[in-house]
Formats: C-alpha cells, structure tokens, sequence
C-alpha cells in the first residue's frame, strides 16, 4: 500500500467494468451476468478482439437487451495491453469516473467488486491482491503459483514499488489516476501491461491500496499465457528496473 496522506477525495462516479475477450464464448454470458448483479449501477464494455468463436456476436447479444452493456469491436488480436487502452480510452470518451479491469474467464469474481469500490472511495487506484494475507487462489498447481508469486517479487524488488501483487489484473482506477499515468507512452502489449501501470501509479505518486481477492482458475476456454508474452514480460520488467536504478543515482 502506497501512502495516501490526508487527501481529500471526491465522488467516484459512474462504473464502467471493462471485459477484454478474445475466444471466451462459453464464459461472456455468465460473467457480464454476474457483474451486473454484483454491481447492478454499473455499466459493462466487452472490449472483443475479433473473436472466431463468435463472442463479440454474443456480446452484441447482451448489449441489445441491456442499456449498461457495450461492446466494442477491435480489428484483432493485438493483446491484453492494446485492449485495456482502448477501453479505457471508450470510457473517458463517455465520461465514466471509474473504470475497472476484470478478465472475462471467471478468475476475478466479480462478487469482490464491492469491495474494490469501497476502497476505491480512499485511493487513487486499487489492486485485488491474490498475495496480501487473506488473498489466496484456487485451483492452481503449484508451479503456476511459484511463477506468479515469483513474478511480483521480481517485479516488486527490482522497481522499487510496494505492492505484494503487481501483475494482478482485477483493478480499479479512478479517471484521473488513469489521466496521470501517460497511457499514451504505454507500449507493453502482454501481462505485464499491468506491471507497468503498478509502477507507473507509485512514480506518479497515487495512493494505492491492495484488497484481498480468491483467485479462482478459468474452467472453460484456454488461458491466453504463452511463451512469447513471459519473455516480453522478463525484459521489459528488467528494462524498467535499470531504468529505476538509473533514476535513483541521478536523484542522489
């Protein structure tokens, strides 16, 4: 958790949960379903990167029976990164005060989200935490868990930020955080985007709180992790941890 200090902060405003897919045919109906009733005043943005088993038509399913669902169709497979960034970019086009990331496989529950926007109320930006006492997931093997723990340590030690998740994904930002953080630099296109903006959030020197989740993995679909986006992962992180110790000899 990053020190908030006695900052006054204003109403949050209207929620927009933001749901990239690509290939989640079986899990779309019941996700958006489960977030409109976990969260009923919030809206939903299927963000669908020309999915070949049909999602985004099912997504426009949703959409034409339900005012607080949108989609928006993407020409392609361009990564979680690209899509997150158009989807934020949706919303504060439209004038939305929160915006949340959520993965439509089911591993973030959405019955959490209350929490994540409680917190919300007191920071600038918000983490489901799988790693702060009182997180936990479930269903995974134990290799899988040592990578992601490892991750975030990795993460966490080499760019100097204090948080226990940084490649998290189940994320609540208020518009102006999102409006400090240079998006428009942002060129991670892989998982670890969310690494990015963790430590982009702590440079800018936002108030950032970890909330315990219960990760839970995806049964239906295939996961999207590959080799190609752990390397990118490896050698951006590594990039922007020299970087930090560069800035940190200059700064001394």
């Amino acid at each position: 958790m990053t020190d908030g200090g006695q900052r006054q902060y204003g109403p949050l405003g209207t929620t927009l949960v933001i749901i990239p897919t690509y290939n989640e045919a079986e899990n779309i109906k019941p996700i958006v379903s489960r977030v409109r009733s976990a969260v009923p005043e919030a809206h939903v943005l299927v963000a669908d990167d020309n999915s070949p088993d049909g999602t985004g038509k099912l997504a426009d399913e949703l959409a034409a029976g339900d005012e607080r669902v949108h989609v928006l169709h993407r020409k392609g497979k361009e990564g979680l990164g690209a899509a997150y960034l158009a989807g934020f970019q949706w919303g504060m086009d439209n004038g939305y005060g929160v915006l949340v990331e959520m993965d439509a496989d089911g591993s973030h529950r959405p019955e959490e989200l209350p929490r994540l926007l409680t917190a919300l109320k007191g920071a600038d930006l918000v983490l489901g935490s799988r790693w702060v006492p009182g997180g936990r997931v479930v269903n995974w093997p134990k290799r899988r868990e040592f990578l992601s723990r490892g991750a975030s340590a990795y993460s966490r030690v080499l760019l100097d930020v204090p948080i226990r998740d940084v490649t998290g994904g189940f994320r609540a930002f208020r518009v102006e955080t999102l409006n400090g953080l240079g998006l428009a630099e942002v060129a991670s296109a892989g998982y670890c985007f969310q690494v990015d903006l963790a430590r982009r959030a702590v440079r800018a020197g936002f108030h950032v709180v970890e909330v315990p989740i219960t990760f839970v993995d995806r049964e239906h679909g295939d996961s999207k992790m590959s080799r190609d986006i752990m390397v990118e992962a490896l050698w951006r992180i590594t990039a922007w941890g020299f970087d930090t110790r560069v800035r940190k000899i200059r700064g001394r």
